[in-house]
């Protein structure tokens, strides 16, 4: 017993003595630093590599995800009464699962909602010429032109008398072409910019003055596109109205609160929260001469204003863009089949893309 009684008393000091020595041993820092906070550091440095991570592997399928977010449709009782001057009326209900109109009455137009033949006829009997406007400066020509053109020549407004501008600042080195009957190209110099950006926002004020001269005494209906893309698919004259916007393929399925517009009041390219309705793309847009002039002198004049306040918007001619369709609603809107991006990936929505992004060699372009 009294042995039994001594173990079992030294047992019980032992364990308070190693507890206490255990207490003892938290406070005592590890590297540096006391264990809680040494916690604390490696919690960012844990997000950052997870964030990373999914940006890495995960990224496509956030954008399949993405694709799942509605977008609405539009009303039973507005889809009868839309139709358009050059597709006659249009299949709202081939593509039930996507919106077809807008809350003011503008078309977008998806692949099956309209008839080919009719537009194309349509243009015909109008006589009409349409023009297509690119910006080839600096490396972009190199890099994108060529495939751009032939790319045009083989689907873009087939059938119809079309007059390509290329506008850059090297008229030599634009290639040779061989075009259809109808089917002319024209070359336009102008000066190259020391920034990518400035040579971006410099072409609102060269658009404006070419459709004051020979650009809109030749063309009924001009297009304005980014030389690094190409036609894949038929583009044809279904495209044409009064003033045509290009829905964004990488932000069409975004609630508004998200889309990139201009924030900073003191730009003359700010939306408020609780403006806007789409985000458009600046690498598309077009519609009439006379409507034309009225989009590129707002976009010119808004970036001059901001020049001599000292600021640059976000995105540049393209939030001037966006601020000029919010005040001026397009007449017709082209689904992102018309202007896609293939690193987004799988989308149900788009059946048959009509002009694709090639890839972005910026630091190879843009020095």
């Amino acid at each position: 017993m009294p042995l039994r009684g001594l173990g079992a008393l030294g047992s019980h000091g032992g364990f308070r003595k190693q507890e206490g020595q255990r207490q003892r041993g938290q406070g005592k820092p590890t590297w540096g630093l006391p264990r809680t906070k040494k916690r604390l550091l490696w919690m960012p440095l844990l997000s950052a590599f997870g964030c990373l991570a999914l940006y890495l592997y995960g990224f496509r399928i956030l954008r399949y995800l993405e694709g799942a977010i509605p977008m609405g449709i539009c009303p039973i009782a507005t889809t009868p009464l839309l139709t358009d001057k050059f597709t006659g009326v249009l299949r709202h209900w081939a593509r039930s699962e996507v919106p077809t109109c807008t809350s003011w009455g503008a078309p977008i137009i998806w692949d099956s909602t309209f008839d080919p033949h009719v537009a194309k006829q349509e243009v015909r009997r109008r006589n009409l010429t349409i023009g297509l406007t690119v910006f080839a400066v600096g490396r972009y020509l190199e890099k994108y032109l060529e495939r751009f053109l032939k790319s045009a020549e083989q689907h873009f407004m087939v059938g119809q008398r079309v007059v390509f501008y290329v506008f850059t600042d090297r008229p030599e080195a634009v290639p040779y072409m061989t075009l259809g009957q109808g089917r002319l190209l024209r070359v336009e110099p102008v000066q190259r910019e020391s920034r990518w950006q400035d040579v971006s926002m410099a072409r609102m004020r060269v658009l404006y003055e070419a459709l004051g001269g020979k650009l809109g005494q030749e063309a009924d209906y001009v297009f304005c596109l980014d030389v690094d893309q190409r036609f894949t698919g038929n583009f044809g004259p279904e495209v044409l109205a009064d003033l045509v916007a290009q829905l964004h393929s990488w932000h069409y399925h975004w609630p508004r609160w998200l889309l990139p517009y201009e924030r900073d009041k003191r730009s003359a390219a700010a939306l408020s929260w609780g403006e806007g309705d789409f985000y458009y793309h600046a690498a598309l847009f077009g519609g009439s001469v006379a409507a034309l002039r009225k989009l590129t002198a707002h976009c010119a004049l808004g970036q001059q204003l901001d020049r001599e306040r000292g600021i640059e918007a976000v995105w540049h001619d393209e939030s001037h863009l966006n601020k000029f369709f919010w005040l001026y609603k397009p007449t017709k809107l082209l689904s992102p089949e018309f202007c896609w991006d293939p690193k987004i990936g799988w989308r149900t929505d788009i059946h048959h893309p009509r002009l694709i992004w090639e890839p972005k060699e910026y630091a190879l372009v843009r020095n």
